[in-house]
């Protein structure tokens, strides 16, 4: 999804302790509030659940991020910042101790302890909740590999109520930065008592109970969900929005329309090639944010006719990333040759050698290599995207390179957002669009895209001796060793060709200019609901 900022090397304990006061919406010194506090902003697609440990997509995250609150947060710039724990510290290498306020309340006025976590906790790891993160997240918990794969009971992951207001958590190995992982939606509390009554339909309007600023009101699927401000979070006085809309639009020309009418704050994201028209058109409203995410297409290593390394290698040496980058989405994103982006801590940036050649000389290489793999022009290959102008112009894009380089007939196949996540998942495709927003500031969030057994790892590829120098570099406590080390496992591993990876994600939208608290310094793009008002006008 899809952060943070400093890693710190652990001596004895490291103390990461916080004042028990976490920011919410500053409104700036003669800053005139609007009398009605109600925000819109389009969400990308219908998000595929509101439970919190299935979540998936980003579109799915950015709502139950103002539902569920989890130990920590992520303010608007993406600093962590208290949220139920009102501070934490490193007692040694694999152990943390969370301190929660005692003021945190459910929405039916339950106090929120530290039982809610250990309970949310191991549902997220039981292999029967069959959570899509478990494995991404789950490896910074002690014994959750081995519950998620059923070799251990759910009572055995390392996470624990040392009192009611106390929550430990252990690690397998030393994790500094655990409380930016912390701050994610599935690792939320959730309220038991309200799964137990209502199953899966928990989820729904009518039941939901929930921890964070707001609640859910209304579900319109594949329209808009409404949230309204929740009069028993702890921090409610400090909550100036009262309602906020979610809408559903896939399609970004649609998107805008609904903005320049008045009926969308924010528009999720531009349609590919229109950036410097709109900021033109509205300079005091465009928003462009660089951010730890990567866009790539994910290869289904399996496949027949992908299961030949020569052939992946020939599909990513003949896209032209910089005439993608320039003139297709034309909005600020860079070219990217690896799995790493830039300003991710923990590893360096790789590229393949030959992303400096000419073109010509490229795509003479990649010829040969579909040659020798037996590859022949007029080869069909499927390539699955989710319905939207953005990816759409993309994948025309990659086609016609394919085509016009090597001769390969791509057939685009356009579908929901939640089918394609299912269809990776199942690992049902050949070629299909992806997509990763860091998770938190560390590289083994981009590593987990292609390491062996993550739940993220759509692409039936394993590189074993790349997966043991990343857990060899997890164990490490010297910094610049566990870099190099994670360095060579992401060079080793992208050096089998499992995904193509493309361009370095910007957020390109429009933001009308009463929408209060929104920063252009968040990588994560991540922008909870309660840091946010409206300005009179």
């Amino acid at each position: 999804m899809n952060s943070h900022w400093t890693m710190k090397t652990l001596a004895g304990a490291v103390l990461l302790a916080c004042a028990g006061l976490a920011a919410a919406a500053t409104v700036p010194a003669g800053v005139k509030l609007h009398e009605t506090q109600e925000l819109v902003r389009n969400n990308g697609s219908e998000p595929e659940t509101l439970d919190a440990a299935l979540a998936s997509g980003v579109p799915a995250n950015n709502i139950i991020r103002d539902m569920f609150e989890g130990l920590t947060a992520a303010d608007a710039n993406g600093k962590i910042v208290p949220g139920v724990a009102e501070s934490w510290k490193q007692a040694d290498a694999h152990t943390w101790v969370f301190k929660l306020r005692k003021n945190a309340k459910w929405s039916n006025g339950d106090a929120v302890t530290a039982e809610d976590f250990v309970y949310s906790l191991r549902r997220f790891v039981d292999p029967a909740t069959a959570s899509k993160y478990a494995a991404t997240y789950g490896i910074f918990l002690l014994n959750a590999k081995e519950i998620i794969e059923g070799k251990k009971p759910v009572t055995e992951v390392g996470v624990k109520a040392v009192d009611p207001y106390t929550l430990e958590i252990k690690t397998p190995f030393p994790v500094s930065f655990l409380p930016e992982v912390v701050s994610n939606p599935q690792l939320a509390p959730l309220h038991k008592a309200t799964i137990e009554k209502f199953g899966k339909d928990w989820t729904k309007p009518a039941n939901m109970v929930s921890n964070g600023a707001f609640t859910l009101k209304d579900w319109l699927v594949n329209s808009k969900i409404t949230l309204a401000k929740s009069p028993t979070y702890w921090d409610a006085k400090n909550v100036q929005l009262n309602k906020i809309t979610y809408l559903s639009v896939e399609d970004g020309n649609a998107d805008v329309k609904l903005y320049e009418s008045g009926e969308n704050d924010w528009v999720y994201q531009l349609p590919p090639g229109t950036f410097d028209k709109y900021k033109a058109q509205y300079p005091k409203e465009i928003r462009n944010t660089d951010m730890l995410g990567l866009r790539y297409y994910s290869l289904n290593n399996a496949d027949p006719v992908l299961k030949d390394i020569r052939v992946r290698q020939a599909l990513s040496m003949a896209i032209d990333r910089d005439i993608l980058a320039q003139r297709v989405t034309a909005d600020g994103q860079t070219p990217a040759y690896g799995v790493i982006v830039k300003g991710t801590a923990g590893a360096d940036v790789t590229a393949y050698d030959w992303a400096k050649w000419p073109m010509d000389k490229r795509v003479a290489e990649a010829k040969k290599l579909m040659a020798a793999a037996g590859v022949a022009p007029g080869t069909k290959i499927k390539f699955s995207y989710n319905t939207s102008d953005y990816h759409k112009k993309m994948a025309i894009f990659a086609a016609s390179e394919w085509k016009t380089k090597l001769g390969l007939d791509v057939e685009l196949e356009a579908m929901e957002f939640k089918v394609l996540i299912k269809k990776r998942t199942d690992k049902d495709y050949q070629m299909a669009r992806n997509g990763w927003v860091a998770d938190y500031n560390d590289a083994t969030t981009f590593l987990t895209l292609v390491q062996c057994d993550s739940d993220q790892n759509y692409h039936n590829s394993c590189n074993r001796k790349a997966s043991a120098l990343i857990d060899e570099g997890n164990q490490s406590l010297d910094p610049a060793k566990r870099k190099a080390l994670l360095t060579q496992a992401a060079k080793m591993i992208m050096d089998d060709y499992p995904m193509i990876p493309l361009l370095q994600y910007t957020v390109p939208r429009l933001v009308k200019p009463y929408v209060g608290g929104y920063s252009t310094t968040n990588a994560l793009d991540r922008y909870r609901a309660k840091d946010l008002y409206i300005i009179k006008h």
